[in-house]
């Protein structure tokens, strides 16, 4: 009973990305012709479509979405389950907060991994073996610091200093990040009073001889 808030945020936040994903899919054009200013000309809304992982890296295999797709789902399930075992060995709430948004943000992009390609039309690639587990990832926040090209002999690959993004995205770096920043905290506790511990009888045996 105690971990349920944690997987109600991430059912939260899911539904907040499925929300605006689903909104930008059927309001604003694909690519720089639909492209919204939000604040400026440096955070614009830009829908592209991510066929593979973060930065657009991909398997090149016939099965490599597949693959991709099976693994984020069995990541997913690794997660909770890690959540609940947090929560029953009374670890760190916050550690268990950040895990949560982790799983929020996976569990959101293996939404449109498994379901887009079926139900949203031009999602799925043509050449898949089946619309299923093969959908593209929509991703839509652009901080346009600076882009550019590569030179044609390099591929003339468009290069932007800060990949395109999605809620799902932000949840994972923001869950990661406090992991990062508070990984004493949540992981170096317990080793710490171990070291003091002896510390403290020492002192104690000292003034029971004097």
């Amino acid at each position: 009973m105690k971990y349920y808030k944690y997987f109600i945020i991430s059912f939260l936040i899911i539904a907040l990305d499925q929300f605006v994903k689903l909104w930008v899919h059927f309001n604003v054009l694909p690519g720089e012709a639909g492209e919204i200013k939000m604040l400026g000309n440096w955070l614009k809304l830009h829908y592209i479509l991510n066929e593979g992982m973060a930065f657009g890296i991909k398997l090149d295999t016939p099965y490599g979405k597949l693959i991709l797709t099976l693994f984020r789902l069995i990541a997913t399930f690794a997660i909770g389950y890690y959540i609940i075992y947090l929560v029953k060995n009374n670890n760190k709430t916050g550690l268990a907060w950040c895990v949560a948004l982790v799983l929020a943000g996976a569990l959101g992009n293996v939404v449109d991994s498994t379901f887009y390609g079926v139900f949203l039309e031009n999602n799925a690639p043509k050449d898949a073996i089946t619309p299923w587990f093969h959908g593209k990832v929509i991703d839509m926040f652009y901080v346009d610091i600076w882009q550019g090209y590569l030179p044609d002999w390099l591929g003339g690959i468009h290069l932007a200093l800060w990949p395109i993004f999605n809620v799902a995205d932000a949840s994972i770096f923001i869950g990661v990040m406090f992991m990062v920043i508070y990984q004493n905290r949540f992981f170096g506790t317990k080793e710490e009073n171990k070291e003091e511990k002896p510390i403290e009888n020492s002192n104690s045996e000292v003034q029971t001889s004097a």
